[in-house]
């Protein structure tokens, strides 16, 4: 039998992961079986340049944090190894990073998360992790709006033409 040291421990573990989980954006689970140490090393450092944390933490004590905030639905992601990635910034780089290292090592795999309080699935995550990122987004409304004044201006100029000629 464990000794009370050990489960108080335990006890306060659980609590700061639960904290940690509240506070976060992003949770979210991995599996991270067949990857090297230098792949982790190197996915550590892409995480960290998106101000992510990325942790190999007992199941159990995964299990009991989110159950300590009420999370539902991320009970079966928590078979085998788990690796989990927090971050309270933005959500969207972190995840886009998780999925460009999952394409390209084909044992690591999603296994489920939570993005602002939400528990999603994995195909939720891929999805959000396809999306273009929010300066990606605003090129694309800011070339949407040069091109829509440009046509403006000829517009306009061709007008001004037609009454100089009359």
């Amino acid at each position: 039998m464990a000794s009370e040291a050990i489960l108080k421990q335990k006890e306060e573990e659980v609590s700061a992961l639960a904290e940690k989980f509240k506070s976060a954006n992003l949770v979210l689970l991995t599996d991270y079986r067949g990857i090297t140490v230098d792949d982790v090393t190197n996915l550590r450092n892409s995480l960290r340049e998106t101000k992510a944390e990325y942790k190999v933490i007992k199941n159990n004590i995964v299990k009991r944090a989110l159950e300590a905030n009420g999370e539902k639905g991320l009970e079966e992601a928590l078979e085998g190894p788990t690796a989990v990635i927090t971050t309270e910034g933005e959500y969207l780089d972190p995840l886009k990073a998780i999925y460009k290292f999952a394409k390209d090592n084909e044992y690591y795999k999603i296994k489920g998360g939570i993005v602002e309080g939400k528990v999603l699935s994995v195909e939720e995550l891929i999805t959000l992790a396809k999306l273009p990122s929010r300066q990606e987004l605003l090129g694309m409304l800011a070339g949407g709006l040069l091109g829509t004044i440009s046509k403006l201006a000829v517009g306009l100029d061709q007008v001004r033409m037609q009454k100089e000629n009359a």
